[in-house]
């Protein structure tokens, strides 16, 4: 989910130009886990205070290409995503789906 300060960076075309060179640069790969890359995500996070230097924003030693669980265990170490939340693939935050029962005894 976009801050509000960043919504209208990420519906930008500058944005969506260099997300597309960031996943092509890394053949849609997770730099962490080697999975299929969903997100691209800034190494140093976005603020109000840097969003204009395109080398933070823009610039592709500052991102990476990251699937989704990746991104989440990123998010979950920082503390910013809170408890029953995850990003999706489009890298909205949205409620955590429930896992499917396991080893539940039919009566």
């Amino acid at each position: 989910m976009a801050r509000d300060f960043a919504d209208a960076f990420y519906h930008s075309a500058a944005w969506k130009k260099a997300q597309r060179l960031a996943m092509q640069l890394h053949y849609g790969v997770c730099e962490k886990c080697g999975r299929p890359a969903k997100i691209i995500h800034h190494k140093i996070w976005l603020t109000p205070e840097n969003i204009n230097n395109q080398d933070i924003a823009l610039g592709q030693d500052n991102l990476m290409a990251l699937c989704i669980d990746c991104h989440n265990r990123i998010h979950a170490k920082a503390a910013s995503v809170r408890e029953g939340l995850e990003f999706d693939g489009s890298g909205q935050l949205v409620r955590m789906q429930s896992p499917p029962f396991k080893n539940v005894e039919r009566f």
